[in-house]
Order: structure tokens, then C-alpha cells, then sequence
């Protein structure tokens, strides 16, 4: 910053302390962000990822002896030196008070301070009882996108490999199963094929589901660049809301929630009609499947029959000519872009909807070339790589492998050097099913890592005696988070740069955080909690590697056994560059942008495109049929309830809102309701509003905004004082066992005036 620009970081905020000024400086023109993050003196600069969002900024972080004092964007990163209101602040992070210092033990209904050695020994004691007592499915554990891939993959291999159950299962469950799902069953193997750089080709961006302006910022900005580029570039968004991503738009389609698959089903029908597919593409590279059974191309033409945009334009909420524009928009650029996140994962036909968009770019050929590409966008800033890629979930083994897969469990046997037949081919249980089986007192004892499922989980009330029923040890930074309450063992874990470790992010980059300052107190890194464990449990040996460094070479050479080959991504590499992007085989390999294409090492030398996930190499485009969703609106709950994030706030605000700027900014969780909706019922702004499901009830105060649709709420659940969840129904995806969040029929009425 410049000594003439005097204005600090805390007056920025100041000023958007009702958090529009925040969003339109942050999101509106980036120099803004410089009086935010140059603020402090600094000894030395150090490359490294911010700790929030999946977006994966690449950050300099300004070290004044052990103090973190500045923060700037890495202009050299792919965000280019953006970074939004969330990773500007990543300072104050460090210096939030009240840290967990010491190891907790829960005494007569108290927690109180104990040693290492203490609470270590009473929760090996306690594994090893309910081991003993009720075999190994009694136990399990609970992580985190968030966690170092390090750690995560110490995690499941103890636990798979050790213990002997399958009983590992995350966060990322919540999140980004039903991407997985799809990309896998399209593709054969998880994980998106493009990269970021796509944005800067694309000519048509389609994203649904996804209020990327608030959510993603840096990709949004990225976006806007794009379009301020070539104005011809349109963009296309599908929301039940009226967000700020689609107040953006060139074409806003807000459909009624839980009807998606409606439309993409009727643009495919238009794109065969309007004859914007590429036959040769399709005739190369695509198969069509219904459920288990191969079809043809017109058993797939004659499916799309139901879905004339005629027939379904009334249930989707929009009109016919709207279909048709978006349908057109994307069939005839010259490079399609997909984008979505929670909004298309967290619904009952999460998968399917994964699917169809996959479809869209293959009947295109919308795909494996810049600028056009489906690309999932990750919430948690390890999802991808600490989790999906080192198989941390109750069906999955390390590399895209598959617990009920024999040869998969024979392979990774051999890998880990345990005898055949170590693993159970019965998958575990997920993370519904396994708060479910604390709640029937079937899983006993359960280690949880960097999470926090007593404010995230849907239907809340319901999950919530399970955590009391079960011996639960938590390690976390703070010892007041909804999940901490329930501990019986709280165990203080390092924060960010207060250990190193990778992180992998949306556009399969892997990227490194080094270990910069101590912890504080007697916390621990979560690898050396797993590796006190596994000594404890009787697994030292198993668990061999026990430094991160360590930990990484075994899992980077194990890699190599897979197509998620990242074996040339050393340590000496993520500290010199900006991220690489796997596949990347051997060191002197530059990473790959772009998968399926020339230039994956994968692709066989002669070939432009092969999908060699599959055994033909041929990608899968399903005949996924609509069924209307189980929370449909009656007399009694005549409201749709959404719920999402704001862009002052981070999931359940654990870590952004102990920061007082985001705190301000945000200020406390409210029901967000549509004028029209408002004035019938009689509500005014600040009104104190019960909601009601049939999950339960919760009463908060509302906001009254333009932005939401007729017929729609909208609450954020990072308030710990507004558990919005405990109204949220939790049914889930039968393939991807992701619970649908975005749609639960509720209803609404006025408590009393009050002026909260």
C-alpha cells in the first residue's frame, strides 16, 4: 500500500459493518482488498493456502518474528492475488482468544484439565474396550475436510487397517458425496477433469446451485474478468434465489426448489431438437446406460420425450422461453462451463443431478478442451484431497478404490502390508448412519477430528442424544463448539500454520502449508494425536510413518498405484511453486490441466481424448428420470426452507465468527423472507418468526429482502445461537447418502415485534 493511501483495515470494515460494503469492495474491485491485508510490518514473507473455502487461494503470509502480521494475495498463485474479506483476515485467525490450551476430561459431568498421558490412556482404554467387548464396527471415527491430507489418510488407514473397520466416514459427507458419486459413475474415476483456467476460455457459464459470488469469490471475480473481457460471454444461473451471483446474470432461472433435474433433462431434449449435439463426440466417446442396462442413442432421445420444456415449465416455476435460451446459450457457444456445489450435492437426487450435468458437456462435446468443462466447486479446503483421494469415507480405500471391490481390497492389503483379508468388504457406516447408530448405541466409542456434526448435522434434535449415549472424543481448537459440549475426552489440536501439512483443492491442486508458529498451550498436530493412538491400540507398526514429511512420501508412493498418480509432487516442489495439479507422475512433470485430453500422462500417445476410468473408454451418459422430492409444499408447511452461507462466515463459524469483523459484518443468524410473503403474514423487519418443519421448530428473528423468491427462506447456519439444522429434514441420497439441506417444507409465523 502506498503511505499516502491512509486507511486501515479495521476502518474498512467498519464500513460494512452491515455486510454490503464488505461484499461490494471485496467482490467489486480488488485493489480494495490491499487496505485490508497491508496493514503491520513484517521481517519475512512466506508462500502458503488460506485455511477456509475450497477455492484454495494461494497466500503470502507476512511473519513478524513469531506473529503473523499481513496477509497479501499470491499474485503468482492461480487466484492471481485475489483473496475475499474471509482470507484477508487470516491474521486476526491466529490471535482468536480462549484457545483449548489443555486435554479435558469429562469428571461428574464437568470437563476438567488433565495431562496427555491421562486423557491418551482413558481413550485407548475405551477403544480397546469396546473393541474388545463389541468388536471393531463399536468404534469410529469422524474427520474433516479440513484436516491435512497427512493426517487424514494416517486416520483411515489406522482405522481400516488397524482396528479392522470401515467405520471412517466426514464432513465431506455432507458436502460433496453426491459430486464424487457422479464424476465416478460418468467417469469412472472421482475428482473434476478441468481447472480454473477454464474460466478464462469459457463462452457460456452455466452454475447452478452455487451462489458463487458470496461462496467462492475469487472464482466469481475470475468469472467477472472473463465477461468484462468479452461482454458476449453470457452467464447463466440457476437458483431458487435471487442472490447476488444471479442479480449478475444474463439469464436468471429460479426454478422451485427440488425441480433442477426438470430442466437439464429439458435442455437436453432441446439440444437433440435444435440438433446442438455433436454426433461424432457422442459416437467416439459416450455410452447410454438406464440404471444397470446399456441403451442406445434413441432410447436416450426417446426418454427426453417427457421432458419438453411444455410439460415441465409449470413445475419448474419458469417459462418455456426461458428453457429455451438457456438450452441455446449453452448448445451453442463455443465452450460451455459448468459450476455448482451445494445447491445441486445436498438434494435426494444429488447424484443424478451430478450426472446430467456431466451429460450436457458430453452430447456437446463440451469437454477435455479450454474453456469447456463441468467442474464441481468444494466447500472445505481438503474435501478433495484429504478426503476423496485418500478413500477417508465408509465405502472407499485409498486411490478411487472401493471397500466391496475384492481385487481393490487386495491391492491396498498389499500396499499397507497387512494380511489378506484385513479388510471388511462391508462398507461402514456413513456419516447419517453412523450418528444413527450412536443414537442406538451400537457404535460405542468415536474419535472426532476437527469437526463439528452437533451444529452441522441435519434434523439435529433427533442425532443429538447419540452424541450424549456415545464415549466421545473430540480434538478441536475451542472447547465451546456445539460438539464440545458433548465430549467426554477434549483434546487441543494446532491450528493452520501452527503445523504443515497439504492441502487439495477443487482443481485436484495439491498445495503446502507450512508450519510457521507453536502452538499454543500443549495442543498437538491431529497426525501426532493418530500416531499416539496407534501406538496405544497396539498399531505402531502399521502406522510407520509418523512425521507429515514421512506420512507424505509413503502416501505419494502409494499414488503411484493408482490413476490419481501425484508421485512427482515432492515436499521440495509445493514449497517452490504455486500448487501442481495431479496427475503428475515424476518430478520433472509440470501437472495436468486438464484430464481425459492429451497431455494427461493416462491418455495413450495418439489419442486427443480417452475416458480411460472406464474399460472401453467410454464415458457414461445415464437416462436419469425426475422424481418429484419427498418435502413437497401442503396447507400445513407452505414455505420451501433453503439454507447456505453468507460471505462474512465459514460453515458453523468454529474459527470466522470468534473474528470481530466478520462478526459485525454478518451479525447474528436471521430467516430471510420475501416482501410479498412478509406483508401477508403481517411480519415487519426484525421480527422475532417461529419456523416450523416436521423435523421441529426454531424461532429467530427476520430479515426482509428482495433477493429471496416468493415462497422461499433462506437462513445460514454458522450461529450457534440459531441451530437452523434442528428443523432440517435428513433424508439423503440413496446412492451418495448426502442429506438434502436445500429442501424442507415449513412454515412460518410472527412471535412478537421485537427489536433484536
Amino acid at each position: 500500500m502506498k503511505n499516502s493511501d491512509q486507511f486501515s483495515r479495521r476502518d474498512f470494515v467498519k464500513l460494512g459493518v452491515a455486510g454490503a460494503t464488505v461484499g461490494a469492495f471485496t467482490l467489486g474491485g480488488w485493489a480494495f482488498t490491499e487496505f485490508i491485508v497491508d496493514e503491520g510490518t513484517t521481517d519475512t514473507w512466506h508462500k502458503s493456502v488460506c485455511r477456509f473455502c475450497g477455492t484454495g487461494c494461494g497466500v503470502m503470509l507476512g511473519m513478524q518474528g513469531k506473529k503473523l502480521t499481513r496477509i497479501r494475495g499470491d499474485e503468482n498463485a492461480h487466484n492471481k492475488g485475489v483473496i475475499c474479506i474471509k482470507g484477508a483476515l487470516l491474521a486476526e485467525l491466529m490471535k482468536i482468544p480462549n484457545r483449548l490450551l489443555i486435554p479435558k476430561i469429562r469428571k461428574n459431568g464437568k470437563l476438567v484439565s488433565s495431562t496427555w498421558e491421562e486423557a491418551m490412556q482413558l481413550v485407548a482404554e475405551k477403544f480397546k474396550s469396546s473393541i474388545d467387548n463389541f468388536g471393531p464396527d463399536s468404534v469410529a471415527y469422524y474427520g474433516s475436510g479440513q484436516l491435512f491430507t497427512e493426517e487424514s489418510y494416517t486416520a483411515n488407514k489406522l482405522f481400516k487397517a488397524g482396528i479392522e473397520t470401515n467405520n471412517v466416514d466426514s464432513n465431506a459427507r455432507l458436502c460433496m458425496a453426491s459430486a464424487a458419486t457422479g464424476y465416478v459413475q460418468t467417469f469412472g474415476k472421482d475428482e473434476p477433469m478441468g481447472s480454473y483456467e477454464d474460466i478464462d476460455h469459457a463462452d457460456c457459464f452455466f452454475i447452478i446451485g452455487s451462489n458463487t459470488y458470496e461462496c467462492h469469490p475469487p472464482i466469481w471475480e475470475r468469472i467477472r474478468i472473463r465477461k468484462s473481457v468479452n461482454p458476449n460471454v453470457k452467464i447463466i444461473v440457476v437458483d431458487p434465489r435471487n442472490t447476488k451471483t444471479a442479480q449478475q446474470a444474463d439469464l436468471h432461472l429460479a426454478v422451485v426448489p427440488g425441480t433442477d433435474l426438470l430442466l437439464l433433462n429439458a435442455m437436453l431434449y432441446l439440444l437433440v431438437k435444435c440438433q446442438n449435439i455433436d454426433r461424432k463426440f457422442i459416437d467416439e466417446h459416450v455410452q447410454f446406460m438406464y440404471e444397470e442396462k446399456k441403451v442406445g442413442f434413441e432410447d436416450w432421445v426417446a426418454f427426453l420425450d417427457d421432458y419438453k420444456p411444455e410439460l415441465v415449465a409449470e413445475e419448474l416455476g419458469l417459462s418455456v422461453k426461458e428453457i429455451q435460451t438457456a438450452a441455446h446459450w449453452f448448445g451453442t457457444s463455443k465452450a460451455s462451463m459448468s459450476l455448482w456445489t451445494m445447491g445441486i450435492n445436498q438434494r435426494i437426487q444429488g447424484v443424478f443431478l451430478n450426472n446430467t450435468l456431466n451429460s450436457l458437456h458430453l452430447v456437446t462435446g463440451n469437454i477435455c478442451r479450454p474453456g469447456a468443462t463441468p467442474l464441481s466447486l468444494t466447500g472445505q479446503c481438503n474435501a478433495c484431497g484429504g478426503i476423496r483421494d485418500t478413500g477417508s469415507l465408509s465405502h472407499l480405500l485409498p486411490g478411487g478404490r472401493f471397500v466391496q471391490n475384492e481385487k481393490d481390497r487386495n491391492d491396498m492389503e498389499k500396499l499397507w502390508e497387512v494380511p489378506e483379508g484385513t479388510f471388511s468388504e462391508r462398507p461402514g457406516y456413513h456419516a447419517m448412519e453412523l450418528f444413527q447408530a450412536m443414537v442406538d448405541e451400537k457404535v460405542k466409542t468415536a474419535l472426532i477430528m476437527c469437526s463439528n456434526p452437533a451444529q452441522s448435522l441435519p434434523n439435529l434434535n433427533h442425532y443429538i442424544p447419540g452424541l450424549e449415549k456415545c464415549f466421545l472424543v473430540v480434538a478441536d481448537i475451542f472447547e465451546n463448539t456445539e460438539t464440545a459440549n458433548y465430549a467426554d475426552v477434549l483434546l487441543p489440536t494446532a491450528l493452520y500454520i501452527e503445523k504443515t501439512g497439504v492441502l487439495g483443492q477443487t482443481e485436484r491442486r495439491y498445495q503446502l502449508v507450512e508450519k510457521l508458529i507453536e502452538p499454543p498451550g500443549s495442543a498437538k498436530s491431529d497426525l501426532e494425536i493418530l500416531v499416539d493412538l496407534a501406538e496405544r491400540l497396539g498399531h505402531g507398526k502399521l502406522i510407520k510413518s509418523k512425521t507429515t514429511a514421512d506420512v507424505w512420501d509413503e502416501w505419494r508412493k502409494i499414488s503411484a498405484e493408482s490413476k490419481y498418480d501425484f508421485s512427482g509432487i515432492t515436499y521440495e516442489r509445493l514449497k517452490n511453486e504455486c500448487g501442481i495439479q495431479w496427475p503428475c507422475p515424476d518430478v520433472s512433470h509440470p501437472g495436468t490441466k486438464r484430464r481425459y485430453a492429451k497431455g494427461d500422462p493416462f491418455v495413450e500417445e495418439g489419442k486427443e481424448i480417452q475416458f480411460y476410468g472406464k474399460e472401453n473408454n467410454r464415458a457414461i451418459v445415464f437416462l436419469r428420470p425426475y422424481i418429484k422430492d419427498e418435502e413437497q409444499l401442503t396447507d400445513e408447511h407452505p414455505f420451501y426452507l433453503t439454507t447456505g452461507r453468507v460471505i462474512e462466515q465459514w460453515h458453523t463459524g468454529t474459527m470466522t465468527d470468534k473474528i470481530s469483523e466478520l462478526k459485525n459484518a454478518s451479525k447474528r443468524g436471521k430467516f430471510i423472507l420475501n416482501p410479498i410473503d412478509a406483508h401477508r403474514l403481517g411480519i415487519t423487519e426484525n421480527d422475532l418468526v417461529v419456523v416450523t418443519s416436521k423435523k421441529g421448530k426454531i424461532e429467530g428473528p427476520v430479515s426482509i429482502s428482495d433477493n429471496e423468491t416468493p415462497g422461499v427462506i433462506f437462513a445460514s447456519f454458522f450461529d450457534s445461537s440459531f441451530l437452523i439444522n434442528k428443523i432440517v429434514n435428513d433424508q439423503y441420497d440413496p446412492v451418495s447418502k448426502e442429506p438434502n439441506y436445500k429442501v424442507t417444507a415449513v412454515s412460518i409465523s410472527k412471535v412478537k415485534n421485537t427489536d433484536i
